[in-house]
């Protein structure tokens, strides 16, 4: 799977041709399969705007991207043993790890967006943009629960529980070792190195993030920890423990092991598993659960199984 950012300055004698057949034309390295591919799923931006037509006939000048991220080209669909809860104004579905919440510049199709947008829009005005509010979002390697308002009067009330803290969220993660305390607190600031690209804690500068654990089981190399979030900043979890020297298992960017036991693991175990929140149109109280996914599972079986 190709995985990089290509770009290519029209000239002249190029112009009119089909998007696609430019692009298969111009590099050997982009099959015109492969680009029709990655036209669809948004990769391609044509002078900053993502294009999604094969057919676009390119101009002089016009300077073209193309954004590869080796993920497989796949779509998302959001089935109803993913949707936990749905009514006019909200949305709560189990997310399943390797699936992007948001657009990316590599990929609009197969992200949650995407597939809400398919579920909520109006085949008969399919210009108009579906009423979608993201106030939540998972890494794309977590799994778990997220809300979305789907209705303009439910957008306000539910940001501003998420502002004001009042929203009630518990991950499961497995990391590595045995943490020298049961439960505990770990309260930094974060902010994201621009050379890595990663969160990390700092001394001046930063948002405060404040993350409380409890010990659930526990193994010579690994634990099994219940996680409350009291802030949401970006790789929060994932920060904190690798900062305390228990990296989430299969959180390579982080430090994490890679394999634990002869088993590879492919992404980070980290799983939101409950989410309590007040309904922003009738008040009424919203709890759910979602139980592992079957990754996070096997290797809590494998590790804990005395424990459990």
């Amino acid at each position: 799977m190709q995985r990089g950012v290509f770009r290519f300055s029209v000239s002249a004698p190029d112009a009119g041709q089909r998007l696609d057949q430019y692009l298969s034309a111009v590099s050997s390295a982009l099959s015109r399969s492969f680009v029709r591919r990655v036209i669809d799923f948004g990769g391609v931006h044509i002078n900053g705007k993502r294009t999604r037509s094969c057919s676009h006939s390119v101009r002089d000048q016009d300077q073209i991207e193309v954004f590869c991220d080796g993920l497989p080209l796949q779509p998302f669909a959001l089935t109803p043993s993913l949707t936990v809860f749905r009514d006019s104004y909200l949305l709560v579905l189990n997310k399943p790890a390797g699936i992007d919440c948001q657009p990316t510049p590599s990929r609009f199709k197969g992200t949650v967006y995407s597939a809400l947008y398919d579920v909520l829009a109006n085949p008969r005005q399919p210009r108009q943009r579906p009423p979608i509010g993201m106030v939540q979002r998972l890494d794309r390697d977590t799994s778990g629960l997220l809300v979305f308002s789907i209705h303009e009067r439910a957008h306000q009330g539910l940001t501003q529980q998420f502002t004001e803290r009042t929203v009630h969220k518990t991950y499961l993660a497995i990391v590595a070792g045995q943490l020298a305390a049961a439960s505990g607190e770990f309260r930094s600031c974060l902010a994201k190195n621009r050379a890595t690209n990663l969160m990390k804690s700092v001394e001046k500068g930063g948002r405060e993030a404040v993350t409380r654990y409890r010990t659930l089981a526990t193994c010579s190399d690994a634990s099994l920890v219940e996680v409350d979030l009291l802030t949401g900043r970006s790789h929060q979890i994932r920060v904190h423990f690798s900062e305390a020297g228990h990296p989430l298992l299969g959180d390579v960017r982080y430090g994490g092991p890679a394999d634990i036991q002869g088993h590879s693991i492919d992404r980070q175990l980290l799983h939101a598993a409950h989410l309590s929140f007040c309904h922003p149109i009738s008040g009424q109280t919203l709890t759910f659960d979602a139980q592992l996914p079957v990754d996070m599972s096997f290797f809590a079986r494998l590790l804990f199984e005395e424990s459990l």
